[in-house]
């Protein structure tokens, strides 16, 4: 995963985890301080790009990841400090990306145990 692309997915997934009520305050921090860093590096500031990602997160997704790589994001040490901490605490920076949609008998993780009874 590139930097702007980690910036990103810790965006997007500090967005989704600030909609739930029992995220951690550690996470609110976290995110907050991610936030504030990417507004630092997009062209004006950035509050527009940030806020509209609730209404089309795949568009939201392209256009952050170009301003982001345009304005060098990806060299900047503080803020992937930032992403990686932020999904480190959501649990979504681990060695693990599966997508499991519609799979059926699947473990993800270490040291899990499965009995599979065919009938």
């Amino acid at each position: 995963m590139s930097g702007v692309e980690l910036v990103v997915a810790a965006l997007a997934a500090g967005t989704s985890a600030g909609l739930t009520d029992t995220v951690s305050s550690a996470v609110r921090d976290a995110y907050g301080a991610l936030r504030a860093a990417a507004l630092r590096r997009l062209p004006g500031g950035g509050a527009e790009l940030l806020d509209a990602e609730q209404v089309e997160p795949d568009v939201w997704e392209a256009r952050l990841r170009e301003e982001l790589t345009a304005s060098g994001a990806d060299r900047d040490r503080e803020l992937l400090a930032l992403a990686e901490n932020l999904l480190a605490l959501l649990g979504s920076g681990g060695k693990y990306r599966v997508d499991a949609r519609g799979a059926k008998g699947v473990q993800i993780g270490d040291h899990n145990t499965q009995t599979v009874n065919f009938g």
